[in-house]
């Protein structure tokens, strides 16, 4: 694992975060919502190689 994807979660973690209290201050929950899912979605796809690559690890490994 790379230290630049851990600051790549971390930086959309801290934009998400303001930007949703900032919606929610102003009274726009809903958009705040999408928001994290949002965040929460592009997160997800940031770690999905790095799983396949766990995955392979772990085949290699054990000889699957």
């Amino acid at each position: 694992m790379d230290v630049g994807l851990i600051l790549k979660i971390a930086g959309v973690g801290i934009l998400v975060s303001v930007s949703s209290a900032i919606l929610n201050k102003s009274g726009r929950d809903e958009q705040a919502m999408l928001v994290t899912l949002a965040g929460i979605i592009v997160v997800m796809l940031m770690l999905v190689g790095e799983i396949g690559t766990l995955f392979d690890t772990v085949q290699s490994v054990f000889g699957f």
